[in-house]
Parts: structure tokens; C-alpha cells; sequence
């Protein structure tokens, strides 16, 4: 397939390394719909005949057929996707194969087959974000009024509630969908008809074959567009931000589920047990989650390195790029997958919530703040007196609303009965009214703007 240069094949270790059919069949369908394109162009320019433009369609969906029915033979020989659909193609069609190649490379070839490959997984990352969202609001709406403790440095800081909670992570992959729709935006150009690096003097026209693809317009720059894998890094920079915030929610229930916390369960749908621990109920699922987080980070950092001492335009080390995009993409469908599922199945468990929330008095900045607000108090030196009467109750081994009146009188005279106001959970909680706060009726202002949003 590559000419009359070389009058030998290559040594079977250039073989081992050089081929990438393995991998890059992946891009199978991609190759197929950017041959489609560029043939219609080609007989539509009067570059090839009508004929042959259309003999070349023809065999390309027979070809299409083959591999989506598993009958298609892949050959290493061939080395790549591309080479295997083009030998293929000529012996269904003959030497009008040959003519499908013209003012093409494969370096503008894989470029676009890529990009179309990268762009449907952006699309895929959308739509698994967007499910997980819609799992959240639903364990949002069930518990808009659980009282859970809301931590910082894991330590219980303030009742919130677990609607709320669940809602923080809607905001954020919100935004991870945000990034991905930006980057598959970014990447909707067409390398197609950069040919090698330097174009083509074949009068082609690459707005037929970019509208054709899907692409908002064809690159402007031949040498850029085969030579740039910034869409793919955009793909994999947004996956791993994604891949944290779900890195993070997979403690969460990693945590929330050991007995300790208790305040969920897994069903046996996404936990296993122990070989030889018979009570074990392991949250596997989250686990594994939280691990193939890994996968994704780790290839965003291997296409930077492949790139970062590239010279324009094309090199081979791009043929790297693809497998740490597929591993990346493929851990990051499957983890979105999973912790859907995990959210749609998981039970809370109020009781455990409210327990854990009345301990570490939680309730102390309540305190501060009505003194501030009552007493007229600087807050930090009201911070002072919430302090001490935490202390105080500790001694006493009572939360704050059993402090009695006289023991919190010891240390602010001042304070009156009206105090017990603002000391139960509830009452903090639905305290919270602050735009985007705890207080149940917020949550559930939230809940209805994301179900408008995500409908």
C-alpha cells in the first residue's frame, strides 16, 4: 500500500510497533461516513467520474455491512483501519478503489475520523452526566427535609440537608456537561482536504465535505489541522475534571455506606460480599468508580507527553493518540454509567442522618448568630460566648439545646429563653434561606429549576 518505494516488507518488529489496526478499528464507522463524504465531493468537483463516485459509496456500505455483522477481515498486514477499508474496497469495486484516495492523505483521514470519534464522545459524556443528574434530583426531591450534618475537615460543621447535598453535585457535573459541549463546539472544524500537511491542487471543495460531516466549517490551516490533538486533550481535560467530581461522590457512598456512618445502602444490584467474611456487604461499585478515575487522569497526561515535542505537522507518535482517548473514554461512559445506577438504588437512611447531626454540636453558629442579632454582639465576640457554652455543654454531656438557661446566663447574662429558638436542627436548617441555602424551601426551588432545565 505504499508505492513503489520500498522493495521490501517491513522487519516483523517494525510490524509490532507500526500496526494499529487493533485499536483503531474503533474508528471503523468514522472512516466509513469521511470516505462517503469524500467521494461525493470528489465526483461532485468532476475530480473522479460519477461512476466510479458511485461504485465507491456502494462498496463502502457493503463494507459497512461486513463490519457491523462481524464478517469483515482485519488484517494486520494492512496496519491500520484505513488501509484495511481501502484494500477491501478494491476488491469489491476493482481499480476504482484506487481513485477514492486523490487529494487525500491519511493524515487528514485520521485526523478527521478522530474528531468525529471524539466529538460522539462528547455527546455520550453529556448524555451520562445528564442521567446522573436526573438520579440525584430524584434522591433530592425524597429528601428535601432529611437533616444530614454537613462537614468540614470531615468534622460535623452545620445541619444540612441531604437534598442539598445531593444538589451540590448536580451544579457540578452541570458544569463538567458545560465543558464537554465547549469542547465538542471547539473541535467541530474539518481537517478534511489538508491532505498530507500542505492541501491539495486537486479543486476540492471542503465546505461540502465539512457540512457533509457535521463540521461547522473546515479547518483554516492545513498544517494545523493535521498535526493539532487539542480536541482530544479538550475531550480528556474535561473527563478529568468530570472524573473528580465523581471520584469525589464515590467516597461519599463509600463512606455513607460503612456501618460507622450508616446513613445509606446499596442494594445487592451494586455490592458484593467477601470470600471468606460472611456478613461483608462491600460498596464495590463506588469503589471501582473511585479507582478507574485513574485511567482517565492518567490519559490526559499520556497525550500531553505525546505532544508536548511534536514538531509540525504530522509524526507517528500521533498514532498514540488514540488508544489513551479510548481507555479515557471508555472508563469515563462506564464510571457515568455506574454511579447512575448507584444513585437510582441507593436508600437513605434518615434516622442514622439525624443522629450523626445532632452529634458535634452543630447548632453553635446558630448560637453565635442570635447573639449577634439579639444581643447586639460583635460576631467574634460572640463567637467567644457559642464557644464556651459548647464547651460547657461537653462538660455537661448534653447537645446545646438541653444546656439549661442558668449554665448559659454563667457565661452571657444576657442570654434569655428565646434562645432555644434557634437551637433545634429543623430550626437551623430552615434558617438557611439564603439564595442557594439549606432550608428545604430553597432545595426544593432548586429542585424545580433543574427538572425545568433537564427536561
Amino acid at each position: 500500500m505504499w508505492g513503489g518505494r520500498f522493495e521490501r516488507g517491513p522487519a516483523a518488529i517494525m510490524e509490532e510497533i507500526n500496526v494499529s489496526v487493533e485499536f483503531d478499528r474503533r474508528l471503523a464507522e468514522q472512516d466509513l461516513a469521511g470516505s462517503r463524504a469524500h467521494a461525493a465531493m470528489l465526483a461532485r468537483q468532476g475530480i473522479i467520474s460519477p461512476e466510479d463516485g458511485e461504485a465507491i459509496v456502494t462498496g463502502l456500505d457493503q463494507i459497512a455491512a461486513e463490519i457491523r455483522e462481524g464478517r469483515f477481515a482485519f488484517s494486520r498486514a494492512l496496519e491500520d483501519i484505513h488501509l484495511n477499508i481501502e484494500s477491501r474496497l478494491a476488491q469489491i469495486i476493482g481499480a476504482a478503489a484506487g481513485r477514492l484516495h486523490t487529494a487525500r492523505s491519511r493524515n487528514d483521514q485520521v485526523a478527521t475520523d478522530f474528531r468525529l470519534w471524539v466529538r460522539q464522545a462528547c455527546a455520550r459524556a453529556e448524555a451520562g452526566l445528564a442521567a446522573l443528574q436526573r438520579a440525584l434530583l430524584g434522591q433530592a426531591e425524597a429528601h428535601a427535609d432529611t437533616i444530614m450534618p454537613g462537614f468540614t475537615h470531615l468534622q460535623p460543621a452545620q445541619p444540612v440537608t441531604f437534598g442539598h447535598h445531593c444538589l451540590a453535585y448536580v451544579e457540578m457535573f452541570a458544569r463538567d456537561k458545560d465543558r464537554f459541549a465547549a469542547a465538542a463546539a471547539r473541535m467541530n472544524e474539518s481537517p478534511l482536504g489538508a491532505a498530507a500537511l500542505a492541501g491539495t491542487p486537486f479543486p476540492i471543495d471542503r465546505e461540502q465535505t465539512a457540512k457533509a460531516l457535521g463540521f461547522d466549517r473546515p479547518m483554516r490551516n492545513s498544517l494545523d489541522a493535521v498535526a493539532s490533538r487539542d480536541f482530544a486533550l479538550d475531550y480528556l481535560a474535561a473527563a478529568s475534571i468530570a472524573a473528580v467530581h465523581l471520584s469525589r461522590l464515590a467516597e461519599e457512598i463509600v463512606i455513607w455506606a460503612t456501618p460507622s456512618f450508616g446513613f445509606v445502602k446499596l442494594s445487592d444490584a451494586f455490592s458484593t460480599g467477601s470470600s471468606i467474611m460472611p456478613q461483608k456487604k462491600n460498596p464495590d461499585a463506588a469503589e471501582l468508580v473511585r479507582a478507574k478515575i485513574g485511567r482517565i487522569l492518567g490519559s490526559f497526561v499520556a497525550l500531553t507527553t505525546v505532544m508536548k515535542g511534536l514538531a509540525l505537522a504530522y509524526a507517528k507518535d500521533l498514532q498514540e493518540d488514540k488508544e489513551a482517548v479510548f481507555n479515557g473514554a471508555d472508563a469515563l461512559d462506564l464510571s457515568l454509567a455506574a454511579m447512575a445506577g448507584m444513585m437510582d438504588d441507593l436508600t437513605a437512611v434518615p434516622a442514622k442522618m439525624r443522629a450523626a447531626a445532632e452529634a458535634g454540636f452543630p447548632t453553635a453558629t446558630d448560637l453565635a448568630d442570635w447573639c449577634v442579632r439579639e444581643l447586639q454582639t460583635p460576631f467574634r465576640e460572640a463567637h467567644h460566648i457559642a464557644g464556651a457554652i459548647v464547651k460547657r455543654a461537653e462538660e455537661l454531656g448534653v447537645t446545646l439545646d438541653q444546656v439549661p438557661l442558668g449554665e448559659m446566663q454563667k457565661i452571657e447574662p444576657r442570654i434569655n429563653k428565646a434562645v432555644y429558638a434557634v437551637l433545634p436542627l429543623e430550626a437551623s436548617v430552615n434558617a438557611r434561606v439564603s439564595f442557594g441555602g439549606t432550608a428545604p424551601v430553597r432545595v426544593r426551588e432548586q429542585i424545580a429549576y433543574w427538572r425545568e432545565k433537564l427536561s
